[in-house]
C-alpha cells in the first residue's frame, strides 16, 4: 500500500488510477496538481482526490508513489519542476503512450538516483472523453498496462509499480522501449491518424454534407478515435513520427494494392484479400466474434 499518491495530471487516466486503488485499499491519501484550476477543483469535488495541490512541489511533498498523467509534451517541463522537488523514497511511474521521448525527458533531468525510481509504463486504455469527470474505478480492468522499465531501475522498485496496476485490475506486460514505441506504432498511433484522415477525406467532399447525413455503423465505428484529443495527438504523432512514418508508408502500400485491384476489376483477389484480413481479425477478437458483436472494444485513446 502507498500512503500518499500524487497526481500529476487530474484527468481520466489519473483520476481513474486514483479511483481504482483508493477502492481496493491500496492508497492513503490522494493529492492531485493540474495545471488548470478549475480542473484539479474539480477532480476534488468528484472525489478523485483528498486535496488539490496549487504546485507540483506541493503535491509530491511526502508522496511515496508520483503518477504522471500529462501529455507527452508537458513531462519535460514536469521533469524539470521534479528534479527540484521529488522525495527521495517516490516512486515515479507515468501513463505516456510514447516512451523514447518520455524517456529521453527524464534522463535529461533527473538526478542517478531519482531515474532510477522512474519505471516508465503505459496503460492501453482509454475513453473518448477526457477530464475528471471521465475518471472510473474500472477503466483499467482487463486491459494491458505496458511497462518498459529501464536499466537504471531496481527490480524490486519495477515489481511494485507492477503489484500497483495489478491492483486496478490491469495485466501487466513488459516491453523494451523502443519496442514499445514500434508496436504502438502500429496498434494505436496508426489508426488515430488513419481516423482522423478518414474523417478529413469526407469532410473535404463537395457533398459532404449528404455524405455524413447517410454514414452508418461502420463509420461511426471505424472514426470512433477521431474525436479524441487532437493535441494530444498532435503531440503523440510528433514524439513517436519516425515510427508512424514507417507504419503510415506501410499501410499505403496495402491501399495502393486494393487499387491496383480494383482498377483491373479483379473480385477474385480482392475476395481472397478480404478474406485474409477477416481471419486475421476474428483471430484478434473470437469471443467477440462469436457473440455476434461487432468487435468494437474500448481503444487506447488516452494518449499521454
Amino acid at each position: 500500500m502507498f500512503r500518499r499518491l500524487a497526481l500529476i495530471g487530474t484527468g481520466l487516466i489519473g483520476g481513474s488510477l486514483a479511483l481504482a486503488l483508493r477502492e481496493r485499499g491500496e492508497v492513503g491519501e490522494v493529492v492531485g496538481y493540474s495545471r488548470r484550476l478549475d480542473t484539479r477543483l474539480a477532480a476534488e469535488r468528484l472525489g478523485l482526490i483528498d486535496r488539490p495541490a496549487d504546485s507540483i512541489a506541493e503535491a509530491v511533498e511526502g508522496a511515496d508513489l508520483v503518477f504522471l498523467a500529462t501529455p507527452v509534451k508537458a513531462m519535460d517541463a514536469v521533469f524539470g519542476e521534479l528534479a527540484a522537488c521529488l522525495p527521495d523514497d517516490a516512486l515515479v511511474t507515468d501513463g505516456g503512450s510514447v516512451k523514447g521521448a518520455v524517456v529521453e525527458r527524464a534522463r535529461a533531468h533527473l538526478s542517478a538516483g531519482q531515474l532510477a525510481r522512474f519505471v516508465p509504463g503505459h496503460p492501453i486504455a482509454g475513453r473518448e472523453r477526457s477530464g475528471p469527470e471521465a475518471a472510473t474505478a474500472d477503466l483499467y480492468r482487463g486491459h494491458r498496462v505496458i511497462l518498459t522499465p529501464i536499466k537504471e531501475n531496481r527490480a524490486e522498485d519495477v515489481a511494485r509499480i507492477e503489484a500497483m496496476w495489478k491492483a486496478t485490475g490491469a495485466r501487466i506486460e513488459r516491453l523494451e522501449v523502443a519496442h514499445h514505441d514500434h508496436v504502438l506504432a502500429a496498434t494505436s498511433h496508426l489508426p488515430h491518424a488513419a481516423a482522423y484522415a478518414m474523417v478529413s477525406a469526407l469532410a473535404r467532399l463537395a457533398e459532404r454534407y449528404e455524405v455524413f447525413r447517410y454514414a452508418a455503423g461502420g463509420f461511426r465505428d471505424f472514426t470512433r478515435i477521431a474525436s479524441s484529443d487532437p493535441v494530444m495527438w498532435r503531440d503523440i504523432c510528433l514524439d513517436n513520427r519516425d515510427e508512424i512514418l514507417v507504419m503510415l508508408d506501410h499501410y499505403r502500400a496495402e491501399l495502393d494494392c486494393l487499387r491496383g485491384m480494383l482498377e483491373s476489376a479483379d473480385g477474385e483477389q480482392i475476395e481472397h484479400y478480404f478474406h485474409e484480413a477477416k481471419a486475421v481479425r476474428d483471430a484478434l477478437y473470437p469471443v467477440a466474434h462469436a457473440n455476434g458483436s461487432n468487435g468494437v472494444s474500448q481503444t487506447d485513446t488516452s494518449g499521454h
